[in-house]
């Protein structure tokens, strides 16, 4: 049986438990994970999706430069249950299978440490929830296999999820503001 990480560098879909809820994660560099992933979640194709980070250098690999005085507001909410909508500018570096045109990225540096260190080694993850668009998000992985069954290929226990709650998402602007974009 493959590992996670063999699914994930190969291209392919796995569900896992994250911080939050179960999703159904890809390598977020490969874009034809990312489209298989909103295939089968059958995911609105102009909606984004939030990047799960270990890091601030697996930020950096799409192409944002984190600054002292940005690592400082981010470090006030990470790591947390917090994803932070960051601009994407750098045109050398495609992201728009991510961003979907909105010219930021969602990402999210999770509290919990045994998913920063897997994530550490995998690599950053998209994470939409693992539901078909419009259904409850699965909170058990038996649920996930109902909804996606062999599609996956991937399934990763990771238990009961009691709280269904979504993350935060905010974004930050230029004015040093920042906008709630979902509490």
């Amino acid at each position: 049986m493959k590992s996670l990480k063999a699914v994930i560098h190969t291209g392919g879909v796995a569900v896992i438990r994250t911080d939050t809820l179960y999703g159904i994660v890809c390598n977020a560099h490969n874009p034809h994970a990312v489209d298989r992933v909103y295939k089968i979640k059958k995911r609105n194709p102009l909606k984004a999706s939030i990047v799960l980070v270990a890091d601030y250098k697996q930020i950096a690999s799409f192409g944002i430069t984190i600054t002292p005085e940005m690592k400082e507001r981010l470090d006030h909410y990470w790591p947390g249950k917090v994803s932070i909508i960051l601009p994407a500018h750098d045109i050398s570096v495609n992201t728009h299978y991510i961003h979907k045109g909105t010219g930021g990225i969602a990402f999210r540096m999770p509290d919990d440490p045994e998913l920063r260190m897997m994530l550490k080694d995998i690599g950053p993850l998209i994470a939409p929830s693992a539901n078909p668009e419009g259904e409850p998000p699965a909170t058990t992985i038996d649920m996930a296999r109902d909804y996606f069954g062999d599609q996956v290929d991937y399934y990763m226990d990771g238990g009961e999820v009691t709280n269904t709650t979504p993350s935060t998402i905010i974004k930050f602007s230029p004015s040093s503001d920042v906008e709630v974009i979902r509490e």
